[in-house]
């Protein structure tokens, strides 16, 4: 096992699945996507199944980077290359493993909805699935960039080819949004290889550690990389985007894109701008601590006013993903004129992470379910569900409360994690984004009254059908997830914990690098 190539099985697997799509899928119409559905839907359990190997040989006791890949790319002037290289630690393992669950997910949940172009449609998640997994597992700046850029190719056929009636316009807009801001962290990046010669991702963070980047310099990277992953988290006021994106979207692309997207911008954050812009990172915090609290009040509020289920979970996503901002930067507290990154709050940030990945993918699937049936997301148009829908109305309180963080769910450990390091921070940050809490509760609770209770007066609503099995199959695991995430934190935490202690030793050795009595006894301060 030591020497398979573990992650690049799971990376590339499911192009196989595409190949065997575009070769053997073949036949009428009905057996063509008949065909096509099997096909991805195997290919996708078997790469879930081959990631699971990654957790189970995961070393939780090192640091470092594990199951590391490397192959000479291409040569360049000077000496230098790049490499294909691909590694996980404990930042990435975790989101790694929700790509690849969230693909059969999306794949059964679609089984029925998606008629036409269904080969198409399949080939399109499928390919996702690689350029997902592969952001997550490379160690190479121009690999990371072009797994991270080559997402939106299939994200943006799946909203503009299968989407609503106004999928041409979100498809754009959302291509448009992450494509610019993109662009600048390229020329960023070549920045960074310029500066330290090489585009190894654990030789700049060693770099960064040991000599670090000028002051002016790490402002200046700082901000490249921020004007990416900032729309891609997405945090205000460059949010504008996902509400579109999202009620255009088909609920499978709605799912992938509130699962998985929306977390390269936070991934990219403890990647890139902590550990190798520590003192941009520092400077920058209040701007962040600003952007994050008025995303998870402002969409929270904007949230109340929305008509259309999608729009309004759209919207507190915004706000959830303020939560893991939050966590990231505002977790610093002054000792001695020098600030010391939370390790709880970062913790609570990818914790947080994980648990709106299953959780906001999960309401996104709720919300198909009745739209299929009904075809409809007004909220106005349903209620008393309840009384049709018994199994629907469980698995819906199960992820709102998860949702507004209720004890022994996933979302309330993550939450807590960054409200105590938000606290740590500075009194009001912490008051302010917890005001968030109170307005998340109000607006879930307002959805799941309006939809499930209530009389069910509305005719067309009579012969509503609960949930088939294959909805079923679909809701277990997510359910089950949310659960044990929420009463068993410790299983993620302990894998977690390690590479985060190293990322914080990191930070404490760049704010000290140009004062050596910073923090007593810190490794690498200088």
């Amino acid at each position: 096992m030591a020497n398979w190539p573990l992650l690049s099985v799971v990376t590339f697997l499911p192009l196989v699945g595409v190949l065997f799509i575009l070769a053997l899928v073949r036949g009428d119409e009905e057996a063509t996507n008949r065909n096509a559905r099997y096909m991805a839907l195997w290919t996708s359990l078997a790469t879930f199944l081959v990631s699971l190997l990654i957790w189970i040989n995961f070393d939780k006791s090192k640091t470092g980077f594990q199951f590391v890949e490397t192959l000479k790319w291409f040569d360049l002037p000077g000496g230098a290359a790049l490499n294909y290289k691909m590694g996980v630690d404990g930042i990435s393992m975790f989101f790694v493993l929700l790509s690849t669950l969230l693909t059969p997910v999306c794949v059964i949940s679609c089984w029925t909805a998606v008629k036409e172009r269904v080969r198409e449609y399949m080939i399109a998640f499928l390919v996702l699935e690689t350029l997902m997994v592969g952001t997550f597992c490379a160690l190479d700046l121009f690999t990371f960039y072009v797994f991270f850029e080559g997402v939106l190719i299939p994200m943006f056929l799946i909203i503009g080819v299968w989407g609503g009636e106004r999928r041409v316009y979100s498809a754009f807009k959302f291509f448009l949004y992450t494509l610019l801001g993109s662009v600048l962290m390229l020329l960023a990046m070549f920045a960074l290889y310029f500066q330290a010669g090489t585009a190894d991702i654990p030789a700049l963070l060693a770099f960064a550690k040991d000599k670090g980047f000028g002051e002016s310099l790490q402002i200046w990277l700082w901000l490249a990389f921020f004007a990416s992953f900032a729309v891609k988290t997405p945090m205000w006021p460059v949010h504008t985007w996902l509400p579109d994106a999202h009620v255009e979207a088909p609920t499978a692309g709605s799912v992938i894109l509130a699962g998985v997207l929306l977390k390269m911008g936070g991934y990219g954050f403890l990647r890139f701008s902590l550990p190798m812009f520590p003192e941009a990172s520092l400077y920058f915090a209040p701007l962040v601590y600003a952007l994050s609290i008025v995303a998870i009040i402002y969409t929270s509020l904007v949230a109340l006013a929305q008509e259309d289920m999608k729009k309004l979970i759209a919207y507190s996503s915004v706000a959830h993903m303020g939560y893991v901002t939050l966590g990231i930067f505002a977790a610093t507290h002054q000792i001695k004129d020098k600030a010391v990154l939370g390790e709880q709050a970062v913790q609570g940030a990818i914790f947080q992470m994980l648990s709106h990945g299953v959780v906001s993918a999960a309401l996104f699937l709720v919300v198909g379910v009745v739209y299929d049936r009904m075809h409809t997301r007004l909220i106005a148009r349903y209620g008393g569900l309840v009384e049709r829908m018994p199994r629907y109305a469980f698995v819906f309180m199960v992820m709102m409360l998860a949702s507004v963080g209720l004890p022994g769910t996933s979302g309330f450990v993550g939450e807590f994690l960054v409200l105590l390091g938000a606290f740590q921070a500075n009194v009001w940050v912490g008051v302010l984004a917890a005001s968030g809490v109170v307005l998340g509760c109000t607006y879930m609770l307002w959805l799941y009254r309006r939809v499930i209770f209530g009389k069910l007066v509305r005719p067309d609503l009579k012969n509503i059908a609960d949930l088939s099995i294959r909805e079923i199959v679909v809701f277990a695991p997510l359910v089950l997830l949310v659960i044990w995430m929420g009463v068993y934190p410790s299983s993620f935490l302990e894998i977690i914990e390690p590479s985060v202690k190293a990322l914080v030793s990191d930070f404490k050795a760049g704010i000290c690098a140009r004062d050596a009595a910073c923090f007593p006894g810190v490794v690498g301060a200088r």
